[in-house]
């Protein structure tokens, strides 16, 4: 009777109690879960290596026996289909390889995605049911249960050291198999949200961040989505009449940006919802997230809302140390985007510690050099005095405040254009430190003094405005120096370019020098040097020292600076790394963003040549000036080679500038011949003496036609030598822009004379019976010289200076130390 009741062998052998080895055989759809608690089971057991191949196939009985031992356990967690799969299967790995191919698809034929296949875990594998919309609660139990039991909690939780610290393959091991076992407990929709995450923690987190409000779901997505229009558009009444009817509205994930509503008012900047929603939110709410990692108060930064920020702080404090995707706290994203208010309040609210370098954040270099992009000076300047040690700090690019500086040529006079201003005006700027907002009442500080009197002009309110940029920004220069570290070692010296000393000082003032003298901030390159004098013998990467660099990058300013306190040792024995002396790198074509500040290609071409000659100059040996580089080229070579193309940019623009002036001289000349032949009011028969000869304005009429004749033919002439000319290099140093000087200022004067004449004909004609018509003409015919002189003159004035004034080369520098 017994034998009766009794299960056959095959179901006897696979039909295993729970937890015998596995919780239930392997069937066509439990697979992924099988192999979980498989494979556990024979890493228990010392079993693994067989299977997955690892130890190979030795002789020794030891093998054969865990070979065995390993393949009775497949078997007997096989359900009858799959045991006779691999029933003639003698080697574990092969049955467990067999098995594992069998089942990547399903009964039906059709491939099972591998998110499936890893996540749909079987209940008691980790947990009972993967992580789900609803069940976060439960699965965050029996997780916290597991990850405990396997010592990995603390891997979790970031109780254990943090991985930028450790080094040990320990803590990677346990992170990635904490990771692993978070991953293995989530359904498809969870775990594509943290499939990113390198982690274990942030991906905790990060889950907990989801679960912790529910958001759009079944039936209560259009409601969600009416809500968000309302709150959108600013109807405060429309969106509170959709709080009863949807469960947790106020506290709901909504957006499609998993933004609250507090994030759609944030963001579209209405002050009024906003205040209402704080006064409704939970303080947990108020610090979620949305898919960017902004919280609302972060949006509002980003925005520039200060209204909008106000009541979000005054409610939760810790909103200003949270935290983007970008490790930006509020002031700092306000400051990104260049939102002054809301820089100076939250700056004013935000705690020591997250600014303080001395407590391992990273948010006031962040700060001090989003200040400094901003041009923010006086905030920066005031972060700098509070927290020095920021000075050195770099921000997550490595950038510190002296190199952001550095790159900031318009903060400096040396690094922007000249502002022609008065001496009243730029006397009148207040010290910087004076000038710093209250930070309370942004809109104290520039009513102090009476400066609004100044802001009351348009164009001297600009003047101050830069003036008072630029002295702030000097007096930050000076504050960072002052709080850099100072070092008398005499080994810092010898091993400066080795960078063997004090590294972080050395590499930041080297970046820092490399970047002013590219942008030509003389400023920065006298405090810098003041503060480490070695400096000036620092080398950039290509080897070059500041001299050479201010030569490469055709910075007058640092040149002039340089040559005039004799800093040079012997530059015409230095060379850079491709062995060029500092003439050949004056040879070479200067940077695009260099010339594009010079009008035309010839007045290119002559600032070139002009410091071609200046630095040849100073060469003192004349072998040097034959000296041949690396490509076997002399200097003078060298500067042919390079300047080929500019060459013939500006010999078509000399030509094209010459002939169109010619045109106009030649038609001047032409009227004003025929007009001394066809005198006003005509002549007298018999005499052929003019009528109107005693008058005095037919005396003006024909000095003024004289005049323009004369002066027309003059530029005829300047402009045909310039067409004949033979548009050598040397050409374009004086010869050719003498040439168009000449030109340019005797048409000009045609042009006048001419006018002039025309006035006096006019008067002349009319004077005894309309009078009152020739003023009118004749303002109207001053157009033309007016026009031409808004054309030309700049050229013109521009030809002059760079020709025949001083020039950009001046020897008188203030002293360096």
């Amino acid at each position: 009777m017994v034998e009766e009741k009794s299960a056959p062998k095959a179901s006897s052998n696979t039909e295993l109690a729970p937890n015998a080895i596995v919780n239930e055989v392997l069937k066509r759809n439990n697979y992924d879960t099988w192999k979980v608690q498989m494979e556990r089971y024979l890493k228990e057991h010392a079993l693994w290596d067989i299977v997955n191949g690892t130890v190979s196939e030795p002789a020794e009985e030891t093998w054969r026996q865990k070979n065995e031992e390993a393949l009775k356990a497949i078997r007997d967690s096989c359900g009858p289909q799959k045991l006779s799969s691999i029933k003639k299967e003698v080697l574990a790995k092969d049955a467990w390889d067999r098995l594992a191919s069998l089942c990547q698809h399903n009964g039906k034929g059709k491939f099972v995605p591998k998110a499936t296949r890893n996540t749909e875990l079987a209940p008691n594998a980790i947990v009972d049911n993967v992580l789900k919309r609803n069940n976060y609660d439960a699965w965050k139990v029996q997780m916290e249960r597991y990850l405990q039991e396997h010592g990995l909690w603390n891997i979790v939780n970031g109780t254990e050291s943090d991985p930028a610290d450790i080094t040990s393959e320990t803590w990677r091991q346990k992170n990635t198999e904490a990771l692993k076992a978070i991953q293995d407990s989530c359904g498809p929709q969870k775990l594509s949200s943290i499939k990113k995450e390198i982690l274990a923690k942030d991906a905790w987190d990060h889950l907990a961040s989801l679960s912790h409000h529910k958001g759009w779901a079944g039936d209560d997505y259009m409601s969600y989505l009416s809500l968000c229009n309302a709150a959108a558009k600013g109807d405060w009444e429309r969106t509170k009449s959709y709080f009863p009817g949807v469960q947790d509205a106020v506290n709901a994930r909504v957006s499609i940006s998993n933004g609250t509503l507090l994030h759609i008012a944030a963001s579209n900047g209405h002050v009024h919802i906003v205040q209402e929603l704080v006064k409704l939110m939970s303080v947990v709410a108020l610090e979620l997230k949305d898919k960017y990692g902004s919280t609302a108060l972060s949006v509002a930064a980003a925005n520039g809302s200060t209204r909008i920020a106000i009541p979000m702080v005054i409610t939760d404090k810790n909103l200003l140390c949270i935290r983007n995707s970008f490790e930006f706290i509020p002031v700092v994203m306000a400051a990104a985007n260049g939102n002054k208010e809301m820089v100076y309040y939250l700056y004013s609210k935000t705690p020591d510690e997250e600014l303080n370098p001395d407590t391992g954040n990273n948010s006031g270099a962040l700060l001090l050099t989003s200040l400094i992009t901003a041009d923010m000076f006086d905030v920066a300047l005031d972060l700098v005095e509070r927290y020095p040690n920021l000075s050195t700090k770099g921000d997550f690019h490595g950038v510190p405040a002296l190199v952001a500086l550095a790159k900031k040529p318009s903060a400096f006079p040396s690094g922007c254009i000249k502002v022609q201003s008065s001496h009243s005006i730029e006397g009148n700027i207040e010290n910087p430190k004076d000038e710093v907002p209250d930070i309370e009442n942004p809109c104290e500080g520039s009513r102090r003094r009476g400066h609004v009197i100044f802001k009351a002009v348009p164009g001297i309110n600009n003047i101050y405005q830069l003036k008072l940029k630029h002295n702030q920004a000097l007096e930050l220069l000076k504050s960072i120096c002052r709080s850099l570290p100072i070092s008398n070692d005499s080994e810092v010296i010898d091993n400066l370019n080795q960078k063997q000393n004090d590294p972080t000082v050395i590499d930041m003032g080297i970046n820092a020098i490399v970047e002013a003298t590219k942008h030509g901030i003389v400023e920065l390159i006298v405090h810098i040097i003041r503060s480490y004098p070695f400096m000036i013998d620092a080398l950039s990467e290509k080897k070059q020292n500041i001299f050479l660099s201010a030569i490469s990058y055709r910075q007058e300013g640092i040149f002039n600076l340089l040559k005039g306190m004799h800093a040079r040792k012997n530059e015409s024995d230095i060379t850079d790394e491709p062995r060029d002396n500092m003439l050949h790198l004056a040879g070479m074509l200067a940077p695009s963003s260099r010339l594009s500040n010079i009008s035309g290609a010839a007045m290119q071409m002559q600032r070139e040549l002009q410091w071609f000659k200046e630095v040849e100059k100073l060469v003192l040996y004349p072998m040097d000036k034959e000296q041949k580089n690396q490509a076997g080229k002399t200097p003078r070579e060298l500067l042919t080679e390079e300047h080929k193309e500019l060459v013939k940019a500006a010999e078509k623009w000399m030509k094209g500038t010459a002939s169109s002036c010619m045109v106009v001289a030649t038609l001047i000349a032409t009227v004003m011949f025929a007009a001394a032949f066809t005198v006003p009011g005509g002549n007298h028969g018999e005499t052929g003496i003019a009528i109107f000869l005693d008058d005095n304005s037919f005396l003006v009429f024909i000095i003024a036609d004289a005049l323009s004749l004369f002066s027309s033919s003059t530029s005829v002439l300047m402009f045909l030598g310039i067409l004949t000319s033979r548009y050598t290099e040397d050409d374009f140093l004086t010869t050719l822009p003498r040439r168009m000087i000449i030109g340019l200022a005797t048409l000009f004067f045609s042009l006048t004379t001419m006018t002039i004449a025309f006035a006096a004909t006019l008067f002349i004609i009319l004077h005894e019976r309309i009078t009152w018509v020739a003023i009118p003409v004749s303002l109207l015919a001053s157009i033309p010289i007016s026009l031409f002189a808004l054309l030309q003159f700049p050229l013109l004035f521009e030809m002059i200076t760079s020709t025949y004034g001083s020039g950009i080369f001046n020897e008188k520098t203030e002293p360096l130390y």
